[in-house]
């Protein structure tokens, strides 16, 4: 298969494997508000009324650990001036959370798809089917539907909805978007991601250290794909053949990652024993997914799309997996430009690994074919799929 690069000249890339599910086109958006790490202990604690040095000292240390560098955010002054009580410990600030939080990840999921429909190529109305995942709004209908009106498309696409599913979600989605897209010929598949860190934010508390761990690590944004199997040749450009999926969850973990709702929002609680949980499991879940295709390679010789959840899950996969370091740059460089982006992140990883791949190729002469995508959220659950660079 011939395809040509930006200068227009021609490269040989391989063939889709028929009947395969492949990645047409991805796209990505974020709020408008950027934060350097470097500016956001001061402002967090202004926002929040915090006096506690303590706390202070603490979010600075963790803010140094995360190694995160940049995160768009959808606070604001703004909303913090119309609705002061977000920054008052213990006001029951669900109602005004969802009030911001269900208009913007739909208003940043709309932009995420736009950008990934230009660059597919083909017009919305080819859409056949709608994944949309989110851990961020809570309503009936939800954000598929509006999505869907907000792009225009046809009013029989299959829409499917996938709520709080945390860290994961965006390689669930694309195990849904595969199934779709190989169990229904010509379907093609917009899987929307679009997360806010809105209905967590509140006052710091010593009682409840991860929201620390929040304020340091995690940001807003949104990401899209479009997925389809049998890809038109001179009319779509796919660039990553989802091969096979796979989802665990390791039994008797689910109060290691525990979320819930409350008046003030959502409460996280993250065990310190995740790290070494995913440590423990990891090497065993990779092979099982490698033997779905009989890949018979070393893990170094495949490329790596990793949910980058913290510095610390991706350094004990490194030395778990004995992986090269270059072999996780493009989840730490995810990571340092936007911090944990929830369900979205995966996108943020797999864009720059799209750009290694071909660095690789035209640069230095290496070809991966094979690589995986893993992503590990609440249960604990792991979720891999197997891929396939074309």
């Amino acid at each position: 298969m011939q395809r040509s690069d930006k200068n227009g000249s021609s490269t040989i890339r391989r063939e889709p494997t028929p009947g395969k599910a492949t990645v047409l086109a991805i796209g990505k958006a974020f709020p408008s508000q950027i934060i350097p790490q470097e500016c956001l202990v001061e402002g967090y604690i202004r926002d929040t009324k915090c006096v506690d040095s303590y706390i202070k000292e603490k979010l600075e240390r963790l803010c140094k650990n995360t190694t995160v560098k940049t995160r768009y955010t959808v606070m604001s002054k703004e909303i913090l001036d119309k609705y002061p009580e977000l920054a008052t410990e213990g006001s029951p600030t669900i109602k005004q959370k969802l009030e911001i939080a269900n208009p913007a990840v739909v208003e940043m999921a709309t932009r995420a798809s736009h950008a990934c429909i230009k660059q597919w190529g083909r017009p919305a109305q080819d859409i056949t089917h709608i994944v949309y995942v989110s851990s961020s709004e809570i309503r009936l209908p939800g954000g598929d539907l509006y999505l869907a009106n907000e792009l225009g498309l046809r009013n029989d696409v299959g829409r499917v909805m996938l709520y709080f599913l945390g860290c994961y979600g965006g390689v669930t989605g694309l195990r849904v978007a595969k199934d779709i897209a190989e169990n229904n010929p010509n379907s093609r598949v917009l899987l929307t991601t679009s997360e806010t860190t809105i209905l967590g934010f509140r006052p710091p508390n010593k009682d409840r250290p991860y929201d620390l761990v929040g304020a340091a690590l995690f940001g807003d944004g949104a990401a899209a794909v479009i997925v389809g199997a049998n890809p038109i040749m001179g009319l779509e450009d796919p660039f990553m053949e989802l091969n096979y999926a796979v989802q665990q969850f390791l039994p008797e973990t689910q109060s290691v990652i525990d979320g819930r709702i409350c008046e003030e929002g959502i409460n996280f609680k993250l065990g310190r024993d995740l790290p070494q949980k995913i440590e423990d499991n990891i090497e065993e879940f990779c092979k099982k997914l490698m033997a779905k295709g009989n890949i018979g390679k070393g893990f170094n010789e495949l490329f790596w799309a990793v949910h980058p959840g913290g510095p610390a899950i991706l350094n004990k996969l490194e030395s778990t997996l004995k992986l090269s370091s270059e072999k996780l740059e493009c989840s730490r460089r995810a990571l340092m430009d936007y911090g944990n982006v929830s369900s979205n992140t995966i996108f943020y990883v797999m864009e720059y690994m799209r750009e290694y791949l071909e660095k690789k190729g035209e640069e230095e002469g290496e070809d991966l074919e094979w690589g995986l995508a893993l992503a590990f959220g609440p249960g604990i659950t792991f979720e891999g799929i197997l891929m396939r660079s074309l």
